[in-house]
């Protein structure tokens, strides 16, 4: 099997597993308790905040490690909106993650907050004419994200915040499929909070992060024994942090190395060719053609059904999804596409293709042959 749904989560790297093991057998105190056990706990934990600081460019005491990138969300949209002195109004686009939508529709419906939409274009892209006129004084939090989970199209984060910055309103960014195709560091100098998940970049589930600057005030979410500056209380996890800063490290190595860069490029361009070549329209890439990361491809197919394509390529030893993995088995079509324009009944038919840096060239040609073979054997069998 072939495993292209790394954005739904990815496979444990082995440079995580070597660091974290230690810390779930022998090394498995709490950070802290005062004896050696707790000692090297905490060690650990110190290292780990360090070198996530390090990769973004941060200081050490604006780093919270959290159970995910939902936690993460959370936390900044809800922490940052309650803390601010400013207006009660949080401002999203209308492709965010459901962790954000859900967040601000917390705020609206339990503290009286208004939820300010900006919509996107087909290619994903928000509407930057729109969000200088939702984004004003009255805005206390603006979140967009990085990339979308969905359809890779990269935001312009830096005109976002832009706008946000001048309203005088804290600006997060949902950095989760950022991770591992863009510069961190360079995120971080564009928001004053970014949010991080350790699964989807090989790193241990129930992993997260959350950068928040410590120039804005936020209200905790979770309260019990003030662990990480009161911030986000709860026994801290030792190697689900390393395993995370572990993970970015590699992510680091590998972009400036320029690994993988024209995977996704090969992809759609190998794809679309050969489906198309005949006019027949059997297949149209979703989200912006060049401003996108090189590890989510995703298509819709107008004369075919997505499911189907999906069974019929795990047959073929391709796995991969039909979009994100957080509608909890939903049957509805893809929120993300239907923002963006499309119909509901393509939408239906999206599939995605998602993969690591280090996937392997004659994987992704396997992959091509398989997705090109299904489309043409399903259209022949409708005829």
């Amino acid at each position: 099997m072939i495993y292209m749904d790394a954005a739904s989560t990815a496979p444990p790297r082995q440079e995580v597993l070597d660091l974290v093991t230690p810390l779930l057998t022998s090394n498995f105190g709490n950070p802290a308790s005062l004896h050696e056990q707790g000692h090297q706990a905490k060690r650990a934990n110190d290292w780990a905040r360090a070198q996530v600081a390090g990769c973004l460019d941060v200081q050490t005491n604006e780093i919270y490690f959290t159970s995910g990138g939902t936690e993460a969300d959370n936390t900044a949209i809800i922490g940052a909106a309650l803390g601010s002195p400013r207006g009660k109004v949080v401002v999203t686009s209308s492709i965010e993650h459901p962790a954000v939508l859900e967040a601000c529709a917390y705020l609206v419906q339990f503290h009286g907050f208004e939820h300010r939409v900006i919509p996107v274009d087909y290619a994903g892209l928000v509407d930057l004419e729109q969000a200088a006129k939702l984004i004003d004084e009255h805005v206390a939090v603006v979140s967009v994200m990085a990339v979308n989970n969905e359809v890779g199209t990269i935001q312009p984060l830096a005109q976002i915040s832009g706008l946000a910055r001048a309203a005088g309103a804290l600006m997060h960014t949902d950095a989760v499929q950022a991770a591992g195709w863009l510069d961190l560091a360079e995120l971080a100098t564009q928001v004053d909070a970014l949010s991080l998940s350790g699964h989807k970049i090989g790193a241990l589930k129930g992993s997260g992060v959350l950068y928040f600057s410590n120039q804005y005030p936020l209200v905790p979410l979770l309260h019990g024994g003030g662990q990480q500056g009161g911030v986000r209380s709860g026994t801290e996890n030792p190697a689900a942090a390393v395993g995370i800063a572990r993970a970015l490290q590699v992510c680091a190595e590998q972009r400036n190395a320029g690994t993988g860069d024209g995977y996704g490029r090969y992809l759609i361009e190998r794809i679309t060719k050969q489906l198309n070549a005949k006019g027949e329209g059997l297949v149209k890439l979703t989200g912006h053609e060049q401003q996108r990361v090189g590890g989510i491809v995703s298509f819709v197919f107008p004369r075919t059904a997505g499911e189907t394509v999906l069974i019929e390529l795990e047959r073929r030893g391709v796995l991969c999804s039909s979009g994100s993995a957080c509608s909890a088995g939903s049957t509805d079509p893809s929120a993300v596409l239907v923002a963006m324009g499309y119909e509901a009944e393509l939408a239906h038919t999206a599939v995605r293709l998602s993969f690591g840096r280090g996937i392997k060239e004659n994987e992704l040609s396997q992959v091509a042959s398989a997705l090109v073979a299904t489309v043409t054997s399903l259209v022949s069998k409708e005829k």
